[in-house]
């Protein structure tokens, strides 16, 4: 099984890094004010590093 990206909701503070960096990947969610990551199995495993390291709360992982 391929390792999924995935967001810690209860972690994210809003911030929107990580939807500035892949659009394709995470989109912020006005209703919970949170992002959520919209194509968990796939894109660009660079920019979802790239998000990984930016984010201030370290609430964005891979899992298997």
């Amino acid at each position: 099984m391929a390792k999924r990206v995935i967001i810690d909701e209860e972690e994210c503070i809003g911030c929107e890094s990580c939807c500035e960096l892949c659009p394709d990947i995470f989109r912020f969610d006005e209703e919970i004010e949170k992002a959520k990551v919209i194509l968990p199995k796939g894109g660009d495993e660079a920019c979802i590093e790239e998000a990984i390291s930016t984010c201030p709360v370290e609430c964005i992982h891979w899992e298997d």
